[in-house]
């Protein structure tokens, strides 16, 4: 059980070192720091923190703000963290999800929010609701006249707003399908992928291929992820699936990865469903074997 600590300021031009000094002061044993803006959830170094906890772990930042400047991505990231079975706390506010009070007051800021969300729509329907009483007709005039020039505003306007959800859920999943792809199968990279992540969060095939063209279309990714997979003995199967998992956190304990396959109701070799941590320390040297893991140094 570990305090994790994450600094971040917005330009080079700042430094993280107060934030540093003050989390090594709370206990930190390893602090990150980042010079990213906080509206980018899609951050290299919040990614590899939110890898690097484990179970019983708890992430700490100096004030809320270092870590997300919206509660929508606050709660997101608290929510990866409670599913791994780590905790979060900020310094100098009263949240703490290790204590009853700090999780009441995270209960607080998400009924906050469903709140702001209710009051919008609110909003919204008594506008379009007073329009439609003036006579006044909603949407785009040049998308009811089916201008060409209207549409493809709209289209690239759809398109953005696409990429932009992928780049605050990337963390997720970018790592792991520039990692395995073509080795494993894309159903095998979806189940990868999936396992530690929440029910509301997880991927289909079809949805997380699409996100990957996407990717690979603006350059993101290279085009080898979208070649075919080759064939695989079915003997080479499960080491690539648990070479998979461990190459994705390297510091997962056998135990940890006996949970994974588990959850991803993957059978063991003699069919069964529960898994031991020795076999699978032996897949796992079959998978150094077979080169598909590095061997430990």
């Amino acid at each position: 059980m570990s305090l994790i600590g994450y600094a971040r300021v917005s330009t080079e031009d700042q430094t993280p070192l107060p934030q540093s000094e003050a989390l090594q002061s709370a206990g930190c044993a390893e602090i990150f720091e980042e010079h990213a803006s906080g509206g980018n959830r899609a951050r290299p170094v919040l990614a590899r923190v939110l890898e690097r906890v484990q179970s019983g772990d708890t992430l700490v930042v100096v004030r809320i703000d270092r870590l997300a400047r919206s509660l929508s991505h606050l709660l997101e990231v608290i929510e990866r963290l409670e599913a791994k079975g780590a905790f979060f706390r900020s310094i100098q506010d009263p949240i703490d999800t290790g204590s009853p009070q700090g999780k009441f007051t995270l209960q607080v800021l998400g009924a906050a929010a469903e709140f702001e969300r209710a009051l919008i729509r609110e909003r919204t329907k008594a506008g379009l609701a007073s329009a439609r009483a003036k006579g006044r007709v909603s949407g785009n005039p040049g998308l009811r006249a089916r201008d060409p020039a209207a549409l493809r505003k709209v289209r690239l306007a759809r398109q953005d707003g696409y990429m932009e959800r992928l780049n605050e859920t990337a963390q997720d999943w970018v790592p792991q399908v520039r990692r395995l792809r073509p080795d494993l199968a894309w159903e095998d990279v979806v189940r990868i992928i999936n396992g530690p992540l929440p029910e509301a969060r997880r991927w289909t095939q079809s949805r997380l291929l699409r996100a990957v063209k996407a990717y690979v279309r603006d350059g993101f990714l290279p085009t080898e992820v979208l070649a075919r997979a080759g064939r695989r003995e079915t003997d080479d199967r499960l080491p690539a699936i648990i070479a998979g998992i461990k190459g994705a956190d390297p510091d997962i304990t056998l135990q940890a990865i006996c949970e994974r396959l588990e959850s991803m109701r993957e059978r063991t070799p003699r069919g069964r469903a529960s898994w031991q941590p020795s076999s699978v320390r032996m897949l796992l040297e079959r998978a150094e074997k077979l080169g598909l893991l590095k061997p430990a140094q």
